[in-house]
């Protein structure tokens, strides 16, 4: 496993770290803490050393799935957290200093240890970047030794350029695949400028650019694939990346041609690392066997000049339009 530096932490992160939205589970089956640890232990197994968790992933078995894990196995691996989402109504006003203090003294009990490794803002509303003192708060409690270091989750490549303004802000996580190039354009190049480390989400747009769905395939009701394709749930651009369903299947099946008889999640996931501003990439993993699959993609080849560029070409006939300028 290669290993790049997180920004201006100076930490040295596993290329492809974990994402632990559904660890232990697919969407909406019960939480299975067994199945949780035999991938935590996968991870380790595989060399990643960055896990990607929020206070809200499974009401909270996510952080305390990863916390007992790091008691029981002696395994320290860097822990990006995230919070705010549990205020409801998910307003600005939400984000002063009690709300936030008690997040994250609940993570830290959640995790079991005394300091967070890192914490980002869980796609905050768009007047939170408009705040200053939400962020001065944020430097108060690393200065008292509560967080290490902190930063934001973004919607919009618009939240990302405001979010760099903040000396105090160390890393951004981003939407960004091959459904989703907008972020390469400017942010990439301003992040890189100003030291500040990019940790990718949502690198298979949800399944989508893994190649096995079809017009066939079927989501349980209590995924947000199914139920919140036109923006239900949370944002839209959360799932397929905005993409429309059966136009994102078009897209694949063109990228199938591309990129024949070879893993296209793989690929995928390649085909982010070949950006240098990118330090780690969060795909998610509910089983063992998802890490291994994912660990792999670090050791293949770079793409070539004309496969990115063919992989450009397919964005713009039947991506572009939709999702361009959205995000």
């Amino acid at each position: 496993m290669k290993l790049r530096k997180l920004g201006k932490t100076n930490a040295l992160v596993s290329e492809i770290a974990m994402g632990c939205w559904q660890l232990g589970g697919k969407w909406g089956d019960p939480f299975d803490a067994e199945l949780a640890e035999k991938t935590l232990k996968a991870a380790t197994d595989q060399k990643i050393n960055c896990f990607d968790t929020a206070d809200v992933y499974i009401g909270g078995e996510s952080e305390r799935a990863i916390g007992r894990y790091m008691k029981v196995s002696g395994e320290h691996p860097f822990v990006i957290t995230k919070i705010g989402r549990w205020l409801n109504p998910h307003v600005k006003e939400g984000y002063n200093e009690e709300n936030l203090r008690r997040f994250i003294d609940q993570s830290r009990k959640n995790l079991q240890v005394d300091s967070l490794d890192m914490v980002l803002l869980h796609c905050p509303p768009n007047e939170v970047y408009y705040t200053p003192e939400v962020f001065e708060i944020l430097d108060a409690i690393k200065k008292e030794g509560k967080i290490k270091h902190y930063g934001v989750s973004v919607q919009k490549v618009e939240e990302a350029m405001i979010a760099l303004e903040y000396p105090g802000v160390e890393a951004i996580e981003i939407i960004f695949n091959m459904f989703r190039l907008r972020p390469a354009e400017l942010f990439f190049n301003e992040a890189k400028k100003k030291n500040v480390g990019v940790i990718v989400r949502v690198p298979l747009a949800s399944g989508l650019l893994t190649g096995k769905f079809s017009t066939n395939t079927t989501f349980g009701k209590d995924d947000h694939r199914m139920s919140n394709r036109q923006g239900e749930w949370f944002d839209r651009g959360e799932t397929f990346s905005g993409v429309d369903y059966d136009t994102g299947l078009q897209a694949v099946e063109e990228l199938k041609k591309v990129f024949p008889d070879q893993s296209l999640p793989m690929i995928a996931l390649r085909w982010i690392l070949m950006f240098d501003a990118v330090s780690t990439i969060i795909p998610g993993a509910s089983r063992p066997e998802h890490i291994i699959n994912n660990a792999k993609a670090v050791d293949l080849p770079p793409l070539t000049k004309e496969q990115m560029t063919q992989v450009r070409h397919i964005y713009d006939t039947y991506i572009k339009e939709q999702v361009h300028t959205r995000w």
